[in-house]
């Protein structure tokens, strides 16, 4: 069962969809895995070939809670997206979590963000300030916010935006401070500060996002003190996973993946008891 809502994030509103594994459309007693997606640059809740809608489906088929929703400015949520930085993303995404740990049936241990692209980044930017995110499931995800996004938009528009203090990009108004909020942030940099688990999916054939950055990610995980990383890297897949066999391998890996990271934690738990 899914149903839309909004979350109120400062003066903004912001639209989002909840996917509940009861068929009832509401939660269960029993306490359940959150999983909280994060979407990429000028993305949408339901993704490009919905891909977000239909992992949302197929996590909550699995008795996961799924939310799924847009940034400020971005698919149906108020605000101007050229005004809201990568720090503004990292606090909208808290506002979510927030609302999601509001739930009585939610299980405040079994926190994961699932962010792709530059949602990647925001979901592990986020996770290494909150603690509450328990788990990171990153797919295709960006490293470089600067250099990643002038990449996409092309320099033309980073310097009429520089230049004339806006630049519309596919109809979006990117100011300068956006650009600038992609530079106080390095991904490689933080992730360290970041001690749960994490697995990261990227494409051969991703010709937006380099899949070795996923290699580099995992090596910076892995020099952690604690914490593990897992990677599946998926041959000729492009960066959103467009063909149905990659969704389905996407799909399904990425469960394997939380289930297992579900029993592990369990164990732990047992273990520690």
């Amino acid at each position: 069962m899914e149903k839309p809502f909004t979350i109120r994030h400062e003066d903004l509103t912001l639209t989002a969809t909840i996917h509940y594994p009861a068929k009832d459309g509401a939660c269960s007693e029993k306490k359940m895995p959150l999983v909280v997606i994060c979407h990429g640059f000028v993305g949408s809740r339901i993704g490009v070939d919905r891909l977000f809608l239909l992992a949302s489906r197929m996590l909550a088929d699995k008795g996961f809670l799924v939310i799924r929703f847009d940034y400020a400015g971005c698919g149906e949520s108020e605000g101007i997206y050229g005004q809201h930085g990568l720090d503004s993303m990292i606090a909208q995404t808290r506002s979510v979590l927030d609302y999601g740990l509001s739930l009585d049936c939610v299980d405040p241990l079994r926190v994961t963000l699932l962010g792709h692209s530059l949602g990647g980044a925001v979901a592990l930017l986020t996770a290494t300030k909150d603690r509450r995110v328990k788990s990171l499931a990153l797919w295709s995800p960006v490293a470089h916010p600067f250099n990643d996004i002038i990449k996409i938009v092309g320099r033309g528009v980073y310097d009429e935006s520089i230049n004339k203090g806006h630049s519309d990009y596919q109809g979006y108004r990117l100011q300068p401070e956006f650009f600038e909020s992609l530079q106080q942030h390095q991904p490689f940099q933080e992730a360290p500060n970041f001690h749960g688990d994490v697995y990261i999916v990227h494409g051969t054939s991703d010709d937006v996002i380099p899949a070795d950055y996923s290699f580099m990610l995992e090596k910076t995980f892995w020099l952690r003190g604690e914490g593990r990383c897992d990677k599946n890297i998926l041959f000729q897949a492009d960066h959103t996973y467009s063909k149905g066999a990659h969704k389905a391998e996407l799909f399904q890996s990425t469960l394997d993946w939380l289930t297992s990271h579900e029993k592990r934690q369990q164990d732990w738990q047992h273990w520690s008891i």
